[in-house]
């Protein structure tokens, strides 16, 4: 019998077919207009983007517009590119534009879908920007879909890693920005570290449309990006430290693999203590359990974690000495990312690398934090639905699941999955043998670059030729990608998410042109196109017999996602495909949740090695353990966040500080707001409310008004006066302080004491903030062991984090407030006097760089500079004797 909800389902659709269901008229909208803009010329096309701006301009919604810009935006793709939106694109770009997640299946054509809603939104004149998850895809899709903006006349900008500044400012100002997630972030925290506004790379968080969504928003949402500057060196202790690490047994810590979390136990503790005491580290008289102890514990437990929870070459990479992070989701290198708490420099020992010293951080954001700025967000990804309830709760964006153009053809098999490691590998090579005879391409995924090694090794082994895809070909990710649909290809692949390639069945046209020019630059590109492509028809079609490309999955990941990403790159377009995945029960995912139970179960059935167990109900058994792990890495990231959003708040207060100081002309009212605060403050601290005047401190009041005001005042006499309170000494004291600042004004000259306060306001605001991040770190670390006194640790990190502000903002009154008393303006004398030891310090520096600097001064009677026993004992440093004009040390005195 069917339940109510089918019922309901099949009268009234599900929500996602009432949503596509929403969109047909506008779908036929804007194919009824095809033809009118088919019509117009190229300056047409322009021209119908003015008069749409000035339409925006004079406040017509652009919902309204919607169906003409999206009509002008494919004529313009169909003429720039070749390419006519499908109806599923423009409704893939609709859904971007109210501000929701488009779930497109691999190969429907998501880069071209952006520019419908980028362009839309870019006629407010407020900029768009499309993240993108790397620098290759950035410049590329910017590159390629500037074709069809320029069309249009709108500008295109892209953003990528050590940008000249004046390009990146450049970029920002454009129509449509390209960028990777990273870049954005970090502008966004450099320009909170700039102080003036001229320096400023973003300009508004208007719009933005994140490609492969899901990878950027959950997968790399637990990771804040941080603009730290180093701390004081200790790569001894590191090195120290590693040295006891291999030393530590299996009784010495307890590992937990679903938290990815190590500590010692008691006896590693133990042996710990007794290691570092005899290595000399920790002194004779000292335990691990003494307070002084805390950074030595802590150095130890991070090396610890680096050698049992960090793998080579599934974590990280070596790469020239350096240890570079690998992205746990796209199995692309990290360059520039470093792990905190010291856990990078950990590794680096472990590894015998150059141990780069420790950070501090001076600012941080995390993505959620990030494009939460946005008034208007948008997404595009394979996979998003699994997680739609993260997306809805966290960054308020539904999830549609638009349809492909064609059906789908691709034949999902059930899980095989095998007793061991061995027996699963062994079917898999076999598997690729039968696959490959008939000239199947074959996508083979793995779950890290040591398990894609392996399988390298084993289909070598067996005669089968083969590409390997993981972090450390990441240059040639693009024509790997390419081949990978060729007859007979076999790819090995590091996952799949975010390749932004298509994997095309016979190959990929454009590649294979590119490739015949480089071989014969004589050749006619028109000739060798067309026969390129007529080749290709033939090499599709023999592949397409040959069943399509067979995605074959040697893991499952902890993400459902991650799955239908690599199962989303066979049947694109309609396209024949196969897909299957090989478990066994050594796999990480089938270990960690109970495969011992499985593995009774599989015993009792009698089945023989190299025999596989298929049956939906592992699938859904699997499936099940995956959504598990996916909902506790969603509690993780919500808890974080709500941390996190604690620090947020007080973020956006400090920059909007920092943002009104550099827009302001004129600060002396803000400057003296601070002054009076801070007087405030001293008269309230030493004469009391409601005190009699003999218990007023007058000589404290006297001290601390010298001190913080810089002014000096009889603060005693008025005190003794008959009839005198505390407003009155309160008024005198700020007519003082207000005087003093006032002449310091005159002697500066207006524009020079605005820019002093300024700089000076900036200046404090950065320090102290640094300083509150770090004490905020600290807070965070041990908030949650007040859950052990019955206390909530997120609501004592907002009350605490709260009074921390508080602090923050008394103390930055008071410092602003001091440092300006004391600012002067210097005499010409000590300016001249500034000067000469300026001018005698840069004459010493070159006198050491450069040696003496008429060359060689000789010491003894009798030189002869051909002769070096009359020379005497010339400098290192020095120009040779021998007037080569060469230094020293690069000539007579180089060491051999």
């Amino acid at each position: 019998m069917l339940g109510i909800g089918t019922i309901a389902k099949k009268v009234f659709g599900t929500p996602n077919d009432r949503k596509i269901k929403s969109t047909r008229p506008l779908v036929a909208k804007i194919n009824a207009l095809e033809a009118e803009f088919e019509a117009l010329s190229d300056e047409g096309l322009i021209e119908k983007t003015a008069a749409f701006k000035e339409r925006v301009a004079n406040g017509e919604a652009l919902d309204d517009l919607l169906p003409e810009a999206f009509a002008n935006c494919r004529e313009a793709a169909k003429r720039a590119l070749g390419l006519r939106a499908f109806d599923t694109q423009l409704m893939g770009g609709i859904f971007l534009h109210q501000g929701n997640i488009a779930e497109m299946k691999t190969g429907e054509g998501k880069t071209l879908v952006a520019t419908f809603p980028a362009y839309l939104n870019a006629l407010t004149g407020r900029g768009v920007h499309i993240v993108t998850v790397n620098d290759y895809l950035a410049k590329r899709d910017a590159e390629w879909m500037s074709k069809v903006y320029g069309a249009l006349g709108l500008t295109t900008g892209v953003i990528y890693p050590q940008q000249p500044e004046d390009e990146k400012q450049a970029a920002y100002a454009c129509d449509v920005t390209y960028a990777t997630n990273n870049e954005l972030g970090f502008d966004y925290l450099r320009d909170n570290m700039k102080s003036e506004l001229t320096q400023l790379a973003q300009r508004d968080h208007y719009f933005a449309i994140v490609d492969e969504v899901d990878s950027i928003l959950i997968d790399e949402a637990r990771t804040p990006l941080i603009i730290s500057g180093p701390s004081q060196d200790r790569s001894e202790l590191y090195v120290t430290i590693d040295k006891l690490v291999p030393e530590v047994t299996e009784d010495h810590f307890t590992m937990d693999e679903k938290t990815r979390n190590v500590t010692f136990t008691d006896e590693g503790n133990e042996f710990m203590e007794q290691a570092l005491h005899k290595a000399g580290i920790l002194p004779e008289e000292q335990t691990l359990y003494d307070p002084e102890s805390t950074t030595i514990v802590h150095h130890a437990t991070q090396a610890l974690k680096a050698h049992k929870l960090f793998t080579r070459d599934k974590d990280y990479i070596v790469r020239d000495g350096e240890v570079v992070l690998i992205d746990e989701f796209t199995g692309r290198m990290m360059a520039g990312r470093r792990l905190s708490d010291g856990l990078h420099q950990a590794i680096e020992a472990k590894e015998g690398c150059n141990i780069q010293p420790e950070n501090v951080t001076l600012a941080s954001v995390t993505f959620q934090n990030y494009f939460r700025l946005y008034d208007k967000l948008g997404g595009m990804t394979g996979t998003a639905a699994t997680e739609a309830e993260e997306f809805a709760e966290i960054y308020s964006l539904g999830v549609v699941e638009v349809p492909t153009n064609r059906p789908i053809a691709r034949d999902d098999e059930h899980d095989q999955v095998y007793r061991t490691a061995q027996e699963k590998y062994d079917a898999i090579v076999e598997t690729i043998r039968k696959a490959n005879e008939k000239g199947q391409p074959i996508l083979v995924g793995t779950t890290s670059i040591e398990k894609s090694e392996l399988l390298s090794q084993l289909l070598t082994k067996a005669g089968l030729k083969h590409n390997v895809l993981n972090a450390r070909q990441h240059e040639q990710e693009a024509q790997i990608v390419a081949d990978a649909g060729k007859l007979g290809a076999i790819t090995i692949a590091t996952n799949m998410a975010g390749r932004g390639t298509d994997i095309k069945l016979g190959g990929n046209v454009e590649f294979k042109v590119m490739e015949a020019i480089a071989a014969d630059p004589e050749a006619d590109p028109e000739a060798l196109r067309a026969e390129i492509e007529k080749q290709h028809e033939a090499d599709e079609e023999a592949v397409k017999q040959a069943g399509g490309l067979f995605v074959l999955a040697t893991e499952r990941h902890e993400s459902r996602r991650i799955d239908n990403q690599l199962r989303g790159r066979s049947g694109r377009q309609g396209d024949p495909g196969r897909s299957s995945f090989f478990l066994s029960l050594d796999d990480d995912l089938m270990r960690i949740f109970g495969s011992e139970r499985l593995d009774k179960v599989l015993s009792g059935l009698g089945m023989k090695e190299g025999e596989a167990i298929v049956h939906p109900w592992v699938n859904k058994s699997l499936e099940r353990a995956q959504a598990k792990v996916e909902g506790r890495n969603f509690d993780i990231r919500k808890q974080l966040l709500k941390f996190d959003d604690v620090m947020n708040d007080q973020r956006k207060v400090i920059f909007s500080q920092r943002r009104e100081i550099m827009e302001s002309q004129d600060l002396a009212d803000v400057v003296q707001d601070m002054r009076h605060h801070v007087i405030d403050d001293l008269v309230d601290h030493y004469i009391p409310e409601r005190s009699y005047a003999d218990q007023w401190d007058a000589e404290g009041l006297y001290a601390a008004v010298i001190e913080k005001l810089n002014i000096d005042v009889p603060v005693i006499a008025w005190a003794e006066e008959e009839g005198v309170d505390d407003d009155v000494i309160r008024e005198r004291i700020a007519k003082a302080a207000d005087e003093a600042m006032a002449s310091k004004a005159v002697q500066f000259g207006p524009e020079t004491m605005r820019n002093v306060e300024k700089q000076l306001l900036l200046q404090t605001i950065d320090g102290k903030w640094r300083e509150h991040l770090l004490t905020l770190e600290h807070l965070r670390s041990v908030v949650g062991f007040r859950g052990y006194a019955q206390r909530d640790p997120l609501s004592e990190y907002k009350t605490e984090g709260f009074a921390l502000f508080e602090n923050l903002l008394n103390a930055l009154r008071e410092e602003v407030t001091q440092k300006l008393g004391q600012v002067r303006p210097i005499t010409p004398e000590e300016q001249e006097a500034m000067m000469a030891q300026l001018v005698a310090q840069q004459q010493a520096a070159a006198a050491a760089a450069e040696g003496p600097a008429g060359g060689f001064t000789p010491l003894i009677d009798g030189f002869d500079e051909n002769d070096p026993t009359t020379w005497g004992n010339p400098g290192r440093n020095d120009l040779c004797p021998c007037g080569s004009g060469k230094k020293f040390k690069h000539c007579h005195g180089r060491l051999t």
